[in-house]
């Protein structure tokens, strides 16, 4: 224990003068100017917050150091032999640590720099003595921008002071027993010599320090400045420390609402005490006094029927309540569905010395489904003409609830009567009337009396003491109007299938068309309608179609094979009715298109080695008389000897050039055959262009300039023969 209080004050004693040194140089520095880059600690004060102690390597704070060079060789000792600056200039625990006590040094030092600077700890308890100057009895170590010697008390002054100015609100106090009378002192910071500047001022012989304007404590609260004391050369003698300037509030501000009129809502036959809403205001005053402590009250009540208590507030939450009995606050008996409160805020905890602030509350009292919808009358009646579809009758019903709620909106439901579905009701959301609508068309001559039975309820469910009672249900008779009909066609579409380029007058299919009106006795008589290609024709009264031209699959009017034709049948009632039916005939292929080549005109290089072209066949018939193809070379004799064909697939043949020949047109005879029973073939020409070929180029400019036809192709192959 002796040698760790000798070690603990050798390092006490280096660094008390390397304190003293560095003062020295530090007031130097300041002499010369601050301009530029200062050596040493960049911040001379730190604090670290004391949570029951320190972990070891855990970071405390990190510390600003700079020798304007480099910090080349720059090593630091810290006061407390239980702490370190690590090389990331964050200062740790060597171990930990519970005894930290409330403030440390730490000394930075290399061959640029020299410099002290102080690390608080807020809220730890006080070290044994440990250091040179509590051994001595000293008490603690203070750098010198921390002196004890000089005592600044904290200061207040009340706001909206009245002139004249400046007012003293206070004096320093210096301690330090061996201070010369010759000195100086200074005061600077935000409210001296910062904005806002010139708020105080310090008598620079005596120390006090005076207020200078009015001041607002809703602007700024509080003021900290440092002092100091310098002797009358400029030296710094103590300090420099902080200065605490408090302002203190005087009742200057009134309650604000945010708003000037708040809305609430209350659900009629709530329980007395049902909170409604909540009104509050602010008061820029300081909080911890009267200054801003609120008191709400209701002042008036609008209109004041039946009560003009119906609701309280809370003079401290400002919580809105009801205070009318449940069975009075009803909607419906009310005078109105709307009261206007007016609210008055007041500071000082309500004291008539209070200043206050007034807001509009207005209060709607809403619907909640306690009456049933009732129909106006037990029973409606409707006539429908059978085949319509359409509303058929307006369903009236009663309901005092709010019109603006799902406790008025109806609901309608047919309950009995359609078992088939033919109806539906909708509500109209203007006049909340049932429409009754026909969505199936009624057929006269299988129903012509329908009796319905129709219930209303409302979107929101009644409360548990309303039921719905009879006055809920109706019964809606609908007599259904006879209507004649047009004819109606079975199959619809009718399809038949037939070959094309049957012979003309050929049957096709014989139209079935019925008159739905049983009870009458009527003829139909059939017609055409849409023929596209007028292609057929159809017995007005037996309904037989017939072909009135060739059917012809590769027609444009045929389509995926199909053709499709539109046939009317008309009644002869008093008013004749028609219907219409269509006719699908599904088109054979016959083999009655030759086949080609394409494409008609082909490329080739005048040098033999890349001198191929493919083609291929193309039919427009279909399977199977179509492909597969036969390309060969036409019958004209030494043909072989200049080209050569041979196939590729089912559909393509590739075409190669056996010898050179020159660049020109030429005319090339082939035969192309396809697959049909029996099958057909065609005799074609393609035009081959042989062009020069060099270097992925193909130029085929003089093309045609020399042969172009198939004599001059013939005279070349005799030519190169001989």
């Amino acid at each position: 224990m002796y040698s760790q209080r000798i070690e603990t004050m050798e390092i006490g004693i280096r660094i008390l003068i390397v304190f003293l040194v560095s003062q020295v140089v530090h007031i130097g520095a300041q002499k010369e100017g601050e301009e530029g880059c200062v050596p040493g600690f960049q911040v001379k004060e730190y604090q670290v917050e004391y949570n029951g102690g320190f972990q070891k390597d855990h970071p405390l704070t990190q510390v600003f150091f700079d020798d304007c060079a480099g910090n080349e060789g720059l090593a630091f000792e810290v006061s407390h032999p239980d702490f370190q600056v690590d090389e990331e200039m964050n200062l740790v625990a060597r171990r930990d640590v519970m005894d930290s006590g409330t403030v440390m040094f730490i000394h930075g030092v290399n061959e640029q720099a020299d410099d002290m600077a102080q690390v608080d700890i807020v809220g730890a308890p006080p070290r044994s003595p440990q250091t040179l100057r509590e051994i001595l009895g000293l008490g603690q170590i203070q750098p010198y921008r921390s002196k004890r010697a000089l005592f600044a008390p904290r200061m207040h002054v009340n706001e909206n002071m009245e002139p004249p100015f400046p007012k003293v609100i206070g004096t320093l106090i210096v301690i330090s027993p061996g201070m010369e009378n010759d000195h100086i002192f200074h005061m600077t910071g935000s409210g001296a010599d910062q904005d806002p500047k010139g708020v105080f001022t310090i008598n620079r012989v005596t120390g006090e320090v005076s207020v200078s304007q009015e001041l607002d404590r809703e602007a700024i609260s509080s003021y900290t400045l440092e002092v100091s004391v310098t002797d009358l050369s400029g030296k710094l003698v103590e300090g420099p420390v902080a200065l605490l300037v408090d302002v203190n509030d005087q009742n200057d501000n009134r309650p604000i609402f945010k708003e000037t009129r708040y809305a609430g809502e209350v659900l009629e036959g709530s329980p007395t005490g049902t909170v409604v809403m909540t009104m509050t205001a602010e008061d820029a005053d300081d909080p911890r006094l009267q200054n801003a402590v609120l008191r709400y009250n209701i002042v008036r009540q609008s209109p004041d029927k039946p009560s003009p208590n119906m609701f309280y507030i809370n003079p401290e939450s400002g919580n809105i309540v009801t205070v009318i009995s449940p069975t009075l606050l009803d909607r419906e008996t009310l005078p109105t569905t709307q009261y206007e409160l007016e609210i008055v805020a007041q500071d000082m905890k309500g004291r008539d010395v209070g200043l206050t602030g007034t807001a509009t509350a207005t209060i709607t009292i809403t619907d909640k489904n306690d009456h049933a919808p009732e129909f106006t009358h037990s029973l409606f009646q409707a006539n429908v003409d059978e085949g319509s579809t359409g509303v058929a009758v307006n369903l009236t019903v009663d309901d005092r609830d709010d019109p603006a709620t799902g406790a008025w909106r109806a609901i309608y439901s047919i309950i009995n009567g359609d078992p088939t579905q033919n109806f539906e009701i909708q509500t109209n959301p203007d006049n909340n009337e049932g429409m009754l609508s026909v969505v199936k068309p009624l057929d006269y001559e299988s129903v012509v009396f329908h009796t319905l039975l129709i219930k209303v309820e409302n979107e929101d469910p009644l409360v548990p003491d309303v039921g719905y009672g009879s006055s809920s249900t109706a019964t809606v008779h609908i007599t259904v109007l006879d209507v004649n009909e047009g004819p109606v066609f079975f199959p619809d579409p009718l399809q038949v299938t037939k070959m094309e380029n049957i012979p003309l007058g050929s049957f096709v299919a014989l139209l079935n068309a019925t008159d739905p009106d049983v009870l009458q006795s009527q003829s139909i008589r059939f017609a055409v309608l849409r023929d596209p290609a007028n292609w057929l024709s159809v017995n007005p009264v037996r309904g037989t179609v017939n072909t009135s031209a060739n059917l012809d699959r590769e027609s444009p009017y045929v389509h995926d094979n199909k053709y499709t034709a539109i046939f009317m049948a008309t009644d002869n009632g008093s008013r004749p009715a028609s219907g219409t039916g269509t006719l699908v005939i599904h088109l054979e292929d016959y083999n009655d298109n030759a086949p080609y080549v394409h494409p008609s005109v082909v490329r080739v290089c005048e040098d033999t080695k890349d001198s191929v072209v493919i083609v291929g066949g193309r039919d427009r018939d279909i399977h199977p008389n179509a492909g597969p193809f036969k390309i060969e070379l036409g019958k004209q004799p030494g043909l072989e000897k200049t080209w050569k064909v041979s196939r590729v697939n089912n559909t393509h043949a590739q075409i190669m050039l056996l010898q050179s020949m020159k660049r020109a047109n030429y005319q090339l005879p082939l035969v192309v055959t396809d697959s049909g029973l029996p099958p057909l073939s065609n005799s074609t020409e393609i035009k081959v262009q042989v062009c020069t070929c060099k270097k992925n180029r193909m130029d085929c400019s003089s093309a045609g300039s020399v042969c172009s036809n198939l004599m001059m192709l013939l005279a070349l192959v005799l030519l190169s023969l001989f």
